[in-house]
């Protein structure tokens, strides 16, 4: 995104160089008439007059043989070549449809995620420095909710775009276009009345509009036909909820929505009690000679989980030669199909990752040498460190970090289990945390500090409330390092335990 902005930059600059060589191009074609203009209206005033002098008979001649004809050259020069050729090179590293449809949806997920209107939205009210949406912006969203038969989030846009016409926004779309679409996804959410009354102001405005006098006599249909089965019935119908509406277009999870709901800080508070246990040390990881001379800040995040946070792990240096190493070989974040049993893209979890190996780099040698250090676990059994990057909306929805078709310590097959160390390599200004759907615990990204967790009992039981998400980033960019250290190689570091919580 960093690289693409560059390039709409270079592409400014060339515009602007395009449009001085038309500029400097009109100004020689329009000093050319004024003068021939001054010079034809005296001339023509006594025309035997002027051409009896040699001098004007020449250059007469001049002109119209061979002046005029460096005019038209002129008049037909492209100025565009530069502009063009450099459009052509860099169209290969624009975004695609593809591209332009995931960053709407990313902007869809956060608008519910952190319960975002779309005036607020639209307007620029949300912090931070951004442009605000156009009538063109609103009805793009609208449409791509459309395209997915998310009839929600099109009414809701769409009625941001009608609401922009009418306050006097000048717009390529039409208001009928925009009526169209409200109308029909109203209909679709059950809302029969509010869609006639679309269907009817669209016939206002396009009389001859076929699909919507199809429609009005539908809709009608419909409405009377629900009228009569409600006076049968003697039942009317409640109005929906916006939370009714949210459980239509398919958030029907009630893990997703504390998954949401812990996103927006809202979360299970802990008590008073449970808070004053957890406390901030320095740490010698059971005396490791290193830190005997420089203990590590630890703070405890939460009890049960326990997670813990390590303060200062990795400098500024060290994050910005691991960015450097990653950026290249990122590719969007794949997850295991089940069905399939093949790695495939997931609309539930949105990032792009690449895995460093220690040979790679003495930066990431030492990163990983770090972290064995300070967990007092084996990193030789480990998976290789993995980079991931959440730009525009990215996250990634509850889940567990080990299989679920583990084997128990005592068959000595640890592959599939799993202990987690998160690296946090950036700040963000709002979202992004990782959060704990089965407890209620939240841990906000803090730079240069990592988090650490079992996902396993020492029994080899998986914990299951080390469930987790990485909620969407709402402002900024979200990078972090991620090391799954597995058990297999942990027997005398963490020795397996008779029963779950041992």
């Amino acid at each position: 995104m960093t690289d693409l902005l560059y390039t709409e930059k270079d592409l400014v600059t060339s515009l602007k160089d395009y449009i001085k060589a038309e500029e400097s191009k009109l100004e020689q074609v329009k000093q050319w008439a004024e003068k021939l203009d001054a010079l034809t209206a005296t001339a023509t005033q006594d025309p035997e007059g002027f051409l009896g002098h040699p001098v004007n008979a020449f250059k007469l001649m001049k002109r119209l043989n061979t002046e005029w004809g460096e005019v038209e050259d002129l008049v037909l020069k492209d100025m565009s070549d530069g502009f063009i050729s450099n459009l052509t090179i860099q169209r290969q590293y624009f975004p695609n449809d593809e591209d332009q449809t995931g960053a709407a949806k990313a902007l869809l997920r956060l608008q519910d995620t952190y319960q975002l209107d779309t005036q607020t939205i639209s307007s620029g009210d949300l912090p931070g420095e951004y442009d605000t949406m156009t009538v063109e912006d609103c009805f793009e969203l609208g449409k791509t909710a459309y395209s997915d038969a998310d009839y929600y989030h099109t009414e809701l846009w769409m009625s941001q775009a009608l609401k922009q016409l009418d306050e006097g926004e000048e717009s390529s779309v039409e208001i009928v276009t925009v009526l169209d679409y409200l109308s029909y996804s109203v209909y679709q959410q059950g809302e029969l009345e509010i869609a006639l009354d679309h269907t009817k102001r669209l016939l206002s405005v396009d009389p001859e509009h076929q699909r919507a006098l199809g429609n009005l006599k539908y809709f009608d249909y419909q409405l009377a036909k629900q009228k009569k089965a409600e006076k049968e019935q003697s039942v009317k119908e409640e109005s929906k909820t916006e939370q009714e509406k949210t459980v239509g277009k398919g958030e029907y999870l009630p893990e997703k929505r504390k998954y949401e709901q812990l996103c927006r800080g809202q979360g299970v508070r802990m008590s008073p009690r449970r808070q004053r246990r957890l406390l901030c040390r320095y740490y010698n990881s059971n005396r490791h000679p290193f830190y005997i001379i420089g203990p590590v800040k630890q703070e405890d995040e939460w009890d049960r989980p326990r997670i813990i946070r390590y303060h200062d792990i990795i400098t500024e240096k060290e994050m910005e030669k691991v960015k450097e190493l990653a950026k290249p070989r990122l590719r969007r974040a794949t997850v295991h199909d089940p069905q399939t049993g093949k790695l495939t893209t997931a609309q539930y979890r949105v990032s792009k990752s690449a895995w460093l190996a220690a040979y790679e780099h003495p930066v990431v040698d030492r990163i990983n040498q770090r972290i064995e250090d300070i967990t007092g676990l084996d990193v030789k059994t480990a998976e290789e460190l993995q980079v991931a990057n959440y730009g525009v909306g990215g996250q990634y929805e509850p889940h567990f970090d080990f299989g679920r078709d583990w084997f128990f310590c005592s068959h000595l097959h640890f592959i599939p289990c799993k202990t987690w160390a998160l690296l946090q390599m950036s700040d963000v200004a709002a979202g992004g945390a990782t959060v704990f759907t089965e407890v209620g615990a939240a841990v906000k990204p803090m730079k240069g500090t990592a988090v650490f967790w079992y996902n396993l009992f020492p029994s080899g039981e998986g914990d299951y409330s080390t469930r987790h998400a990485a909620c969407p980033v709402l402002l900024g960019n979200k990078w972090v390092s991620n090391k799954w250290i597995h058990e297999r190689g942990q027997e005398f570091r963490r020795p397996c335990g008779l029963k779950e919580a041992d």
